[in-house]
């Protein structure tokens, strides 16, 4: 990251007898006119609020302090005239200090603005950060009265203009994305390409390399993992590691200052924005990993930034006024049942969707925002006011479906409009391809999008975002590598991270040069890949996967911001690579995978045939007896091209290609016979996993011929649309 000099941005001489004006309630945060800047903090419970001006972020104090005087239904404001955009303020609030009824105020704590726009730089950690004294006896009922103005980064006043191009957001449809999710820092930090002043960085990600890459993969959107302004934990730093995936918001209105190639005082704003700007000119969308559920500051114990100075009791979750409830495992949660934090979520939402132009959310640990008291309620106000919201309602809304807490899982319970992380998704297909026992009515049921979790809630198969991998457990290489983690390197002696990966290591356990489990290794990778972009659903690749990156067995490398964690692209498997690459473009090209709605298993009108269909080796369809043996490690599988049930946009049939697909999970290879004429007069094979093939001039076979299926392989035979009566 580039280091930007400080600069000089108040005029100390001219506010020492500085003017101020009662200013509005609305909107929370700084707002700047053009004319001077509008500060409004909700505060419940606090008796006293001073804004602090700083002229540089290094300064020890602030240069001018204002008492602001006006408050309205709890918020106080005000507005000071000539201020303009890269003023670094923050707050001082005053108030009982009672930590025992949830009362933490504490005024030497300089506050980040909870609504603040851009924030300088990062915490640097000190004991003044803490509103008790470390080492008291009385741990967290004592008093500090140290200053932490010197240690805490301030907030910035950004300004809103910005020239979009009129460039519009890409709006692609459900049932046709493909999402990759990757990390803005790890991404950039060793491509080849990427300048090195930009490596890491917004601009990184925007840079026409890093485009013309996601575009040549076939993406078109990228969830990108946190980037509202975060904590690096004390104690990782003290061990020389830091928070490198970000899940420990402070911000939740800033984009990260660590990932910014351009300034501190605001141009990490501009910075994103351009990203964002020059993603949707490709057709790429982006969507946010978000960290609504708790914050930075920790439990009982934790410093004083924000949110705990501001007002303790009006922004957490609290047991027993002196404890904070946890359901997400960081220490707090933030309290979505009172309507403050309510207004805070949802103006960060409209905020990042409005001003900067994301195209949609993935909400971390989303079932902890939707407890009511103790219980996950669907149809808790969080989820009332994001439905009634004209503008949130109308991005892609994507829940992770569990946190820690009692009844915490949550899969297929999230209402309609939302689409969900599927967890059992991934379950089944590492279990399927591992040969453990499991029933082959689950593998239908994952592979044709999950009907037994959303289609009972009038949701689509696009409910489901499927995933074989995600940043959190091993990448897809160390998936068929590692039969038990290696996070030694996390320094918390292996007792981090999953234990229960549904792994196979294929043979032998990490790195090998025997050529035989290299080669299944491979094999296994690609089946992975071609199970979840043949699947019905939204299929989501971590960034590295489409080339075997590895993490040398760590499955929770959150605190790895270095080799670990970064794509080191000097080490893409091309051959892999070039496979994916083909396997999403043909997904791409058949509406037959991309389907909006259900299966009917019926036939269709005037076809006379199922829209899909499942089959035994023998070439005849299955019985029901069949689906619940746990030892079947083979099936079948005919969708019918004539059969996808939805329209075009001008409103026309869509028709497709019928496929023919063979799935052999077990050791040994299968024998297959292909179906009767009536399913398809002439099949190509179109992709066989055992020959990192795929291609529209294979090998053509007829009803009835015979086809040996490679042990742990799919095949895909096709039926040209051509060949068929509609």
């Amino acid at each position: 990251m580039k280091k930007i000099a400080n600069k000089k941005v108040v005029d100390q001489s001219r506010l020492h007898d500085i003017v101020v004006y009662p200013g509005e309630p609305y909107p929370l945060g700084a707002t700047w006119d053009g004319d001077g800047v509008s500060f409004a903090l909700y505060s419940e419970n606090a008796t006293g609020v001073e804004l602090c001006l700083f002229d540089s972020a290094d300064s020890e104090t602030e240069n001018v302090k204002i008492e602001i005087k006006e408050a309205s239904h709890h918020v106080w404001h005000v507005y000071v005239p000539r201020l303009k955009p890269g003023q670094l303020y923050g707050y001082r609030v005053h108030g009982p200090f009672e930590p025992t009824v949830g009362l933490r105020f504490n005024p030497n704590k300089l506050l980040i603005d909870p609504y603040a726009k851009a924030i300088s730089g990062t915490i640097q950690w000190h004991d003044a950060l803490f509103g008790y004294t470390i080492g008291d006896p009385d741990e967290d009922l004592s008093f500090n009265g140290l200053d932490s103005g010197s240690y805490i980064p301030k907030s910035v006043v950004v300004s809103h203009y910005f020239d979009w191009e009129d460039v519009p957001a890409p709006e692609i449809p459900y049932h046709d994305t493909i999402i990759y999710e990757t990390h803005v820092k790890g991404f950039s930090m060793l491509h080849p390409d990427i300048p090195d002043d930009i490596k890491g960085t917004y601009a990184g990600l925007a840079h026409p390399s890093s485009i013309a890459y996601l575009k040549k993969l076939g993406i078109n959107a990228v969830e990108l993992m946190p980037v509202h302004h975060f904590i690096s934990d004390r104690h990782l730093q003290e061990r020389g590691l830091s928070n490198y995936w970000g899940y420990n918001s402070i911000g939740f209105f800033a984009p990260d200052v660590r990932y910014s190639s351009s300034g501190t005082m605001g141009e990490q704003v501009l910075e994103f924005k351009n990203m964002v700007k020059e993603l949707h000119k490709a057709g790429i969308e982006v969507i946010l990993d978000v960290v609504y559920n708790h914050t930075g500051e920790g439990n009982h114990m934790g410093p004083t930034l924000s949110f705990r100075g501001v007002d303790n009791m009006s922004y957490y979750r609290l047991m027993d006024g002196r404890y904070y409830m946890d359901y997400t495992g960081t220490g707090n949660t933030l309290n979505a049942r009172l309507p403050s934090v309510l207004r805070l979520i949802m103006d960060s939402l409209r905020y990042w969707i409005t001003e900067m132009h994301v195209d949609g959310f993935r909400f971390d640990l989303a079932s902890t925002l939707a407890r009511e008291l103790h219980e996950v309620d669907r149809l808790s106000a969080f989820f009332d006011i994001i439905h009634q919201d004209p503008v949130i309602s109308q991005v892609k809304l994507i829940a992770e479906p569990w946190d820690i807490g009692h009844d915490g899982y949550q899969v297929g319970k999230f209402p309609i409009g939302w689409a969900e992380w599927n967890g059992r998704y991934r379950d089944c297909m590492r279990d399927f391809w591992r040969g453990a026992d499991s029933m082959l009515a689950e593998f239908a049921e994952r592979f044709t999008g999950s009907s037994d979790l959303y289609k009972g809630e009038y949701r689509r198969p696009t409910a489901s975002i499927n995933f074989i991998t995600a940043h959190d457990g091993f990448t897809l290489n160390d998936l068929v590598s590692y039969n038990h983690k290696r996070n030694d390197e996390n320094g918390e002696d292996n007792t981090d991270g999953e234990d229960h990966n549904r792994s196979w290591n294929c043979g032998q356990e990490g790195p090998t040069d025997d050529p035989m489990i290299i080669a299944l290794r491979n094999k296994q990778k690609r089946n992975f890949l071609t199970t979840l972009f043949l699947s019905q659903g939204v299929p989501m690749l971590v960034a590295g996967d489409e080339w075997g990156r590895t993490q040398n067995g760590n499955n929770n490398a959150y605190c790895q911001d270095n080799e670990i964690s970064w794509l080191n692209w000097d080490q893409a498997d091309e051959e892999l690579l070039g496979f994916t690459q083909k396997l999403i473009a043909f997904v791409k090209e058949h509406h037959s995978f991309r389907r909006k709605h259900w299966f009917r298993g019926v036939p269709i009108k005037g076809v006379g045939l199922e829209d899909i269909a499942w089959f035994l080796p023998e070439g005849t369809e299955m019985p029901d007896d069949n689906w619940n043996h746990d030892y079947a490690k083979s099936l079948g599988v005919f969708l019918n091209g004539k059969g996808i049930r939805h329209m075009d946009p001008k409103g026309e049939a869509l028709y497709d290609d019928s496929f023919y697909m063979i799935f052999n999970a077990h050791y040994e290879p299968v024998k297959y016979t292909l179906p009767p004429e009536k399913y398809g007069t002439e099949w190509r094979k179109v992709i066989d996993t055992a020959e990192c093939c795929v291609s529209d001039d294979g090998q053509i076979l007829k009803p009835g011929d015979s086809v040996t299926v490679d042990s742990r392989s799919i095949m895909v035979f096709k039926h040209a649309l051509a060949e068929q009566k509609i």
